[in-house]
């Protein structure tokens, strides 16, 4: 199963950048023009997203404070006007306020968006030409929902924990880990025709994600979190509960946003498709490809049972923590409001990386296939969907901390499975890792989009090209099991139930890109080495494989191959030359780490008189602090306790703090004392 998520924008239309009106003239500038995006047939009826100009921030607030937050008009005369005339009825933020990052939401200009709702019977084009006549607006888009490429009816081929759990020992086949699953994860080692269970011909030793070599050296950190933008990650799964990303002080089902941060409840991340924080892996069309994806990336090892994650720590402990942001649920999928809420939501709340394995059809796939052409350029892309632009910039330029192990955060996208020599969108987004799939022996998976836009590359199974023709995918080891030649073997979940499955696709090689991003800044935090997102993209794509060498002769596949009659396709791997990325090796890049990038620095604080920071030193000194000096004792005082700086305001000002550590290495930081430092100034 390709099992790649897209957005189908626009039905069985184009996504090209045309008119359904004329182009309508700006009052202001009157010489400028801003071209109309057609809606199509999955545009929601009656609602428009609108993005004022700068300008028009304080009516808005006061409209806002009057209403107490919830409003049907926006304060602004001529907006108003053609409101009443559509019928509007709400009138509301698209991002709600995060108390704690309001001051970075408005220097992005993400506070200027707002949804509008009106009279479903409006048509979406005559709405839209209206709104587009107006001086004070800077950009509109229509709210589409998003598709699934795949069928969501389709049944996995499913293990269950009790029947795995009885397959294979470790000694058998020499595993770093004791995860009976493991040896079916040629994507993390693969030692070619016949060792390390790839009972199967074709396989080229190396063709792997660079786990064994990595794995020496670290083998995941919980602070780093990935955000898994997909179905709902089973969150009790017994192969990833240990790994899951949580909410402290939020319980489901409270009834309350205790971290205000505009969603009540979000304990383990957020179901964005019902606006709720209980995800759900239940739901009537759930295919558990979210859980599959997590499982790739953190999966726990060494733990006795199910697989190994490439981040997943050892033991139960040390693993990446992943944040559930759920976009499909069950036969429904979220909208452009909805992915945009999800992204902010990611950089917000601690998340460095955003793994998509979701995205448009490439301007290049085949409308003969049953693929809808979608966006050509960046601009583009750029042009038809603004907001998704700039929550994808917000994540990129805010995740992190200038402080911390990076700075910005790393989004991370499948590159498209339509056979197209092109990158989707928004993987191929220049700000972006776009992914392409490779089969166990360094070629190009059939259905694998390709071209410049592609970063890296990494395994995502072949079964077109593995499979038997005219057989099913499904076949049985030596020891009665089930398994899939060259699908991506992880953790699932079907019908409620936790267990393992195989499944293919660039949806399967974007979480190793992940697992390997994740797993280097680990490393990266172990070693007190600090990156921007742009210097540890560079040197993920520096650290990897070339793989032209292997672009050379033919491929032969069966495309459906599991139907009788199935006829060969020749893919002619020259084509792919230059176009693949480089194969990532999460070995590599932990080597290229050590004397990469900056130190981590000791950040300096900035407090309310009475307020307390703590500061958790492992991450910043080598030795350990012995004591700690303040320079003006009326503006602060300090404390180590369990290696750990505890900083308390006391009177506003500012002063110096010295960190006296063994080995006389001293580390300087500066307080700044004042009334209102916590305030964002935000209405």
């Amino acid at each position: 199963m390709n099992s790649v998520f897209k957005y189908l924008t626009l039905g069985a239309l184009s996504l090209m950048v045309v008119s359904c009106v004329k182009d309508i003239e700006r009052i202001e500038p009157a010489e400028q023009t801003r071209p109309a995006i057609i809606a199509g047939e999955d545009a929601a009826a009656g609602e428009i997203i609108i993005k004022f100009k700068p300008e028009m921030e304080e009516i808005l607030a006061a409209e806002f404070t009057r209403s107490g937050g919830k409003a049907t008009r926006s304060g602004i005369p001529s907006t108003d006007e053609v409101l009443d005339i559509l019928g509007a009825y709400s009138f509301e933020r698209v991002f709600p306020v995060d108390e704690r990052h309001e001051e970075r939401t408005r220097e992005a200009g993400l506070h200027m968006w707002y949804l509008v709702r009106f009279d479903e019977g409006e048509d979406l084009c005559t709405a839209y030409e209206r709104l587009a006549q107006l001086g004070e607006i800077e950009k509109l888009q229509y709210n589409h929902t998003i598709h699934r490429s795949y069928n969501p009816e389709a049944t996995a081929h499913f293990i269950s924990s009790a029947d795995l759990a009885s397959t294979t020992t470790r000694a058998e086949y020499n595993q770093p880990f004791n995860d009976p699953g493991l040896y079916r994860q040629w994507c993390y080692i693969n030692r070619g025709d016949g060792e390390f269970a790839q009972p199967w011909a074709g396989v080229i030793a190396g063709c792997d994600a660079g786990c064994e070599e990595a794995w020496k050296l670290c083998t995941g950190d919980e602070d780093i979190i990935v955000a898994v933008m997909d179905e709902a990650v089973m969150w009790s799964h017994p192969d990833l509960e240990a790994n899951i990303w949580i909410n402290e002080g939020e319980e489901l089902h409270a009834g309350k946003d205790s971290d205000s941060n505009g969603y009540k409840d979000d304990r383990y991340g957020y179901n964005f498709v019902r606006n709720t924080a209980a995800i759900s892996w239940t739901t009537n069309g759930s295919t558990g490809h979210g859980t599959h994806v997590a499982g790739t990336i953190a999966a726990m090892n060494d733990n006795g049972i199910g697989v190994a994650g490439i981040a997943g720590g050892r033991g139960g402990k040390g693993g990446v923590k992943i944040m559930s942001l759920q976009i499909f649920d069950g036969m429904n999928a979220a909208n452009l409001i909805m992915e945009a809420r999800a992204m902010k939501y990611a950089a917000d709340n601690g998340a460095v990386i955003l793994q998509c394995s979701w995205g448009y059809n490439s301007s290049k796939s085949n409308p003969l296939m049953g693929y809808t052409p979608g966006p050509a350029t960046e601009e583009e892309w750029a042009a038809t969907y603004p907001l998704e632009k700039e929550s994808l910039d917000y994540f990129i330029h805010n995740a992190g901390s200038p402080n911390g192990v990076i700075d910005g955060g790393l989004a991370i996208f499948a590159s498209g499975n339509e056979y197209a020599a092109q990158s989707s969108f928004p993987a191929a987004y220049s700000k972006c890792i776009s992914v392409a799939a490779l089969a166990a022996d360094f070629t190009p998976s059939s259905y694998t989009n390709y071209g410049p836009e592609v970063l890296l590359s990494a395994p995502g199974g072949d079964m077109e090209y593995y499979g038997t023709p005219g057989q099913e995918d499904a076949q049985y080891d030596e020891q009665g099991i089930m398994c899939e030649q060259g699908g991506i073997f992880s953790t699932l979940v079907l019908n409620g139930v936790a267990g393992y499955g195989y499944y293919e696709g660039t949806s399967m090689a974007c979480p190793h890109i992940s697992g390997i991003a994740a797993l280097g800044l680990s490393y990266a935090k172990a070693q007190k080495r600090h990156f921007t997102s742009a210097e540890f993209r560079k040197l993920m794509y520096d650290s990897a494989e070339d793989i032209d060498q292997y672009m050379h002769g033919e491929k032969l596949f069966y495309m459906n191959h599991t139907s009788a009659g199935a006829t060969p396709t020749k893919m002619n791997l020259s084509d792919y030359r230059g176009k693949m990325g480089r194969l990532s090796d999460a070995g590599a890049l932990l080597k290229a780490i050590d004397g990469s990038g900056r130190d981590m620095r000791l950040p300096n604080l900035y407090l309310e008189p009475n307020a307390t920071e703590s500061i958790a030193l492992d991450s910043y000194i080598e030795g350990k602090a012995e004591s700690v000096s303040v320079a003006k004792q009326n503006v602060a005082k300090a404390e180590i306790k369990d290696n750990t700086l505890v900083v308390t305001a006391l009177g506003e000002g500012q002063t110096a703090l010295t960190l006296h550590c063994s080995g006389g290495e001293e580390h300087h930081i500066t307080v700044t004392v004042r009334v209102g430092a916590s305030d964002n100034g935000w209405f």
